[in-house]
């Protein structure tokens, strides 16, 4: 997927969405830049505007195409239970997005890469899919051949300094990821998007 500046794109979203702007100085200039636009502002976003925003946002924050988010809000709409953590579950659950969750790689690109490549294994086979769905009781482990590999030669020290979400257990020792819940988010409001807004935008 084809994002461009990330920084430009964080930006434009109003969100830390991407691992290099969740700094300081991106939420310093945001605030700036936030002020300047209210002041020549006459009118805010409509609500059809501000629905979209925070699809985008929450695409962006995934890393995934219009179709395939699309898909994702589709699925979710039709599954018995509550839409958002229905929603939420399909991408927090992703093979690239628990690879970074449990600390496997520094951002989602890196893990989206490092998924293509066939570096990791589920249950003992070989996955090469990076939207593939986790569910609890899979064990994803890096493929032998990989171990040795330079992408992989500091993560026994960035594992220490990792924290995990509740539905994942991390064993430092095998270097085994163990999905023991289902994947969510379990605050909402630790979301850098609002998924209701999302929600109604495709159901408008």
């Amino acid at each position: 997927m084809q994002i461009g500046p990330r920084y430009k794109k964080a930006r434009y979203l109003g969100a830390p969405i991407f691992r290099k702007t969740q700094t300081q100085k991106f939420a310093f200039r945001s605030q700036k830049k936030n002020k300047n636009k209210k002041r020549g502002r006459r009118g805010g976003k409509s609500e059809y505007g501000r629905q979209m925003l925070e699809m985008q946002k929450a695409r962006f924050n995934y890393g995934v195409s219009s179709g395939q988010f699309g898909n994702y809000v589709k699925k979710a709409l039709v599954t018995k239970g509550d839409n958002a953590k229905n929603l939420l579950g399909a991408l927090e659950g992703r093979l690239d997005n628990t690879i970074l969750r449990a600390g496997f790689a520094p951002t989602r690109a890196a893990a989206r890469q490092l998924a293509a490549h066939g570096h990791f294994r589920i249950n003992g086979i070989s996955v090469s899919i990076p939207s593939f769905k986790v569910k609890v009781g899979d064990k994803i482990t890096i493929r032998a051949g990989s171990m040795n590999k330079a992408v992989f030669s500091k993560l026994e020290e960035e594992l220490k300094n990792t924290q995990w979400p509740s539905w994942l257990k991390v064993d430092l020792e095998k270097k085994e990821v163990e999905i023991v819940g289902e994947p969510g988010v379990a605050d909402q409001s630790e979301l850098l998007f609002d998924i209701r807004s999302v929600l109604e935008f495709y159901t408008r």
